[in-house]
């Protein structure tokens, strides 16, 4: 393998993976290559084989390049196989997010999605067994994102009260900004029995979804422990109670009324709603 082979072969590798870029003045008369996607140090000697063939350096060690371009090679093929299954996935779960928001879960099919997705229906099979189980994902990737939101808001609370509030903003702004997915959670949660999902689906996602309200509990049990609400406040009740006021009023006003006027509707009633709550389980502290 040449000189000139062994930088064609570099090159050709680098271009799929990686985008030109302008070395500093005196270091290489010509651009050379930035690569993204190989791990640095595969990527570090194959731009130092560039660099030694386009300066002459010296002799390149033909046999240490010849095994540095297989393996580069491979680990590229596999990089680029792994980007197009996620890319694939994403557009799966993307197109049946769409179809469950218009059409409802009975009506919409594994052809459907296929052909929302622009994919062949045996291609969808390739990731997902059923449509339950895209479902199943696409509630379980989006609620994450949504704990992720809340997961600093017990550290270094002012207060429970305060905790609360936010905690609901975030709620209600999170569905603001998704309403497909509100619309999806909400099937979920009234028709969990007609959607037959398979029952280790079914309860990985009833689980997810409890984090949620276990959040709000631990708020109550921090309100306990610092003597903002009183001993005897039955957490289960209240915790149910705040959930299902948030997704009550957001059921009420997120899809009708005023577009313009939705959020602030939603916000402002959730948060009269918590501060009557709030004002209501203190009166029962005992006296100081």
């Amino acid at each position: 393998m040449t000189s000139g082979h062994i930088l064609t072969e570099v090159q050709n590798l680098i271009a799929g993976h990686g985008s030109f870029i302008e070395e500093p003045k005196g270091l290489c008369p010509v651009k050379c290559f930035s690569v993204r996607l190989l791990p640095y140090r595969l990527a570090d000697g194959l731009l130092r084989i560039v660099i030694e063939i386009r300066l002459g350096l010296g002799t390149v060690m033909r046999r240490r390049t010849v095994q540095l371009l297989r393996r580069a090679k491979i680990l590229g093929l596999e990089e680029r196989r792994k980007r197009e299954r996620e890319n694939r996935k994403t557009a799966i779960l993307k197109a049946a997010r769409r179809l469950f928001f218009e059409k409802g879960f009975k009506t919409v099919t594994v052809e459907s999605i296929a052909r929302k997705a622009e994919l062949s229906k045996g291609s969808i099979y390739l990731y997902y067994n059923s449509k339950e189980e895209i479902y199943a994902h696409i509630l379980l990737r989006d609620i994450d994102k949504f704990h992720d939101r809340i997961s600093d808001l017990l550290q270094n609370p002012t207060s429970a009260s305060e905790v609360l509030i936010r905690l609901a903003h975030i709620y209600v702004d999170f569905f603001l900004n998704d309403r497909e997915l509100f619309r999806i959670l909400m099937t979920f949660m009234l028709h969990t029995t007609d959607m037959n999902l398979p029952e280790d689906l079914n309860n990985h996602i009833i689980k997810t979804t409890n984090k949620t309200i276990n959040v709000i509990e631990h708020v109550f049990k921090y309100g306990i422990e610092q003597g903002e609400f009183p001993a005897t406040l039955n957490l289960r009740q209240s915790r149910n109670a705040i959930w299902g006021m948030l997704n009550g009023v957001i059921s009420l006003h997120l899809f009708t009324g005023i577009e313009a006027k939705r959020a602030e509707v939603i916000q402002s009633t959730i948060k009269a709603g918590l501060d009557i709550y709030i004002r209501g389980i203190q009166t029962n502290l005992p006296a100081r």
